[in-house]
């Protein structure tokens, strides 16, 4: 595999969870949450993290039914993984995210966080989890996001 950082999205329609990674090491750790009104505000954020990070591929996690059919949000993750791809003109691809909100709420219940406590993590963690699984499984890798129509 080759070298580099990457930056991993887990997108949502009211934060945007964010980890980064290592290509050479495959490991994955949570970064942060962005929370911001506008996608304006949203790609500001995200562009200081590309500044700070310098990575060599964004992850843009998918959201799929357990069954591989698309979800409502199925659209709105290309879109916004489109998006950053023509912003920051950085290789992209997308992975399988099926249940890493589940497993992410898991993981932080393990370290001893109630819900509450553990809300504002859950989005990086899920981040963390997509990218975890990109690393660990070219097979949840999704090349081409065609496959699901408009």
């Amino acid at each position: 595999m080759p070298e580099g950082t990457v930056l991993a999205f887990d997108f949502g329609l009211k934060r945007i969870g964010v980890a980064t990674g290592e290509r050479l090491i495959g490991s994955a750790h949570p970064l942060m949450v962005i929370a911001a009104e506008s996608n304006e505000e949203r790609l500001a954020a995200i562009s200081r993290l590309i500044a700070e990070w310098q990575p060599s591929l964004l992850v843009v996690g998918l959201p799929v039914h357990v069954d591989g059919t698309a979800h409502e949000t199925t659209q709105l993750a290309i879109k916004f993984g489109e998006r950053l791809q023509k912003r920051f003109q950085l290789p992209l691809s997308y992975a399988d995210e099926r249940l890493t909100s589940r497993d992410a709420e898991a993981r932080l219940r393990e370290t001893g966080r109630n819900s509450r406590a553990a809300k504002p993590l859950l989005d990086a963690v899920a981040a963390q989890l997509i990218l975890e699984t990109w690393f660990e499984s070219p097979a949840h890798v999704i090349p081409a996001p065609a496959q699901f129509p408009a």
